[in-house]
Formats: C-alpha cells, structure tokens, sequence
C-alpha cells in the first residue's frame, strides 16, 4: 500500500476530497481509462452535478475527455496536459466497454492494428482496428483513428489476452487469426501484399493446421483461395492442406486483392483474379 499511500499524498496536494477520492479509486483499480458511469458510482454525483464536476477536473488539467462520456486520467508527472490520449489499445477497448455499459464486452483489437502488436508490419499504424460484435462509428480522438469492424458473434474465435502495460491486458488475434482476418479483409491491412509480408516475417511460428482451421470456421470462399495461393506461393510444406482448401473453392473468380482494380490475368488453380503479380509476393521474400 505504500505506493498508494504516496498517490494519497501527492493527490491531496491538488485536488478536492471528491475529486481526490475519485483519482485514488481509479488509480489503485488501475483504471487510466474510465466512463461518466463509474465517475457516479464513486463520488455519487449526478447529472448537472457530475458534469460540472467533470468540466473542473478538465479545467485543471487533471483529465482528458476522449469523447462523450469517455476519458483518461493525466498522469501527475505531465503538469496540466489537455490532451492525453494513452495508450490506444485501452481506449479502443473502453468505446467498446462504453457502448455495453459493462466492462467485458466482445471484442479483440484485429487486422492492422493486431499486425503491428505482433511486428508483423514495418510502416506505423495511424489507424487501430477492433472487431466486435457490434457495429460502432468510426471515432477520430486527438489525430488517431478508430475503426471498429463489426463480426458475427460465431465469428469472435482465435483472440488472446496479452499484457500491453504493466497493469492491462487487451484481447489481440493470435498469429493465425491476424492472417486470416488479414486474407479476408485485405484493406483493413494495406492490401494483400502486406498480409503476405506478415505472413513471410512470422512463417516459423505460424502454425498452418490452425490457420486452415480457422478458415473452414469462418468459411468463406475468397479466404480459401488466398490462403492457398499464398501457402503456395511461398512453397509451404503443408500439402494436405493445400488440397483441402482447393476443394473448398467454388468456379467463380474474385480479386486477390480487393484495394487494387478489377484486372490481370486469372488463376484458374485458385479461382483469383490476378491484379496484383506473383513477382510482388514474390518480391517479399527478398526484402
């Protein structure tokens, strides 16, 4: 308790008993990123009353409104800082939490944004992508956006809890599911050729048989061709699994790579229209 009893002191140098109170609760829940909701809860304010209470705390410096209802505490050692975004993986999953009004709604942080978590990706990421199971607005908070892709509830599979502080945890796709969101939603991720990227960096630690798992859960037809072309591609030992995802697919044609126009050559074997080269997947292996 003796960190605690510091924070104690060191809050009480600034703030008023309620907003001490408030900051002290928050701080040994380990709660930076909290709602109006809890707010309430602790210092039993309402309506007119906690709004004023929350504009002050705003006007010190103290916090940082995120958005509606949404905020982040200042650390003490930033002064009076107006905007504090912290870190983006918590506050993607409290718009979650925020829009449940409970803390422990589905959803796991996916496509790009799982991609730099697992350095699958070489260029920054000015966009976090979380999928869940329900659809939220886009939100633009302090030059960063969050995008938020909406999944069926059969769908929320091949996520993990992974430590991003010292005190927080946030669900990310695993290596396998992160490719395959990544096959399905190639603009989610810059286009295919970055998916193939992440998949050449992280090939020694995918593990194929649940990747093709994965695929004949969600089962979708374009998945089952890019993720044969590129275990292909890429002369993947895995050739029962090769044959199995060439059986999943139907005749018809689709674009490997849905960011790019509809033209090139077709691949009969895996049913993709070709518009972007195999020389470009290729290329990856040389970089």
């Amino acid at each position: 308790m003796g960190k605690y009893n510091h924070k104690i002191e060191q809050a009480q140098k600034t703030l008023g008993p309620s907003e001490a109170k408030l900051w002290l609760e928050l701080s040994q829940a380990n709660r930076k990123t909290f709602n109006v909701n809890e707010v309430s809860t602790i210092t039993g304010l309402r309506e007119h009353a906690l709004s004023k209470f929350m504009y002050r705390l705003r006007e010190k410096g103290l916090v940082t409104r995120l958005r509606s209802g949404l905020y982040n505490m200042v650390p003490f050692e930033m002064g009076y800082e107006s905007d504090y975004l912290g870190n983006p993986y918590i506050v993607a999953r409290e718009i979650v939490n925020l829009k449940e009004k409970r803390k422990s709604s589905p959803y796991y942080i996916s496509h790009a944004s799982a991609m730099d978590f697992h350095q699958m990706v070489t260029q920054p990421q000015l966009v976090i992508y979380t999928s869940t199971t329900m659809r939220i607005k886009p939100h633009m908070i302090m030059g960063t956006e969050f995008h938020f892709v909406t999944c069926k509830s059969s769908h929320m599979f091949g996520m993990k809890k992974y430590w991003i502080d010292n005190t927080n945890q946030v669900y990310v796709s695993d290596l396998e599911r992160t490719i395959i969101d990544g096959l399905k939603m190639p603009q989610y991720c810059g286009g295919i050729t970055e998916v193939a990227k992440g998949f050449w960096m992280k090939r020694n630690e995918l593990d194929i048989v649940k990747m093709v798992n994965y695929a004949e859960k969600l089962n979708i037809g374009v998945i089952y061709r890019r993720l044969g072309f590129l275990l292909e591609t890429y002369e993947i030992n895995a050739p029962n699994e090769i044959d199995m995802l060439q059986r999943k697919i139907s005749k018809t044609y689709q674009l490997l790579d849905p960011t790019l126009p509809n033209e090139g050559k077709y691949n009969s074997k895996w049913r993709l229209r070709m518009n972007a080269s195999t020389e470009e997947f290729l290329a990856v292996i040389r970089t």
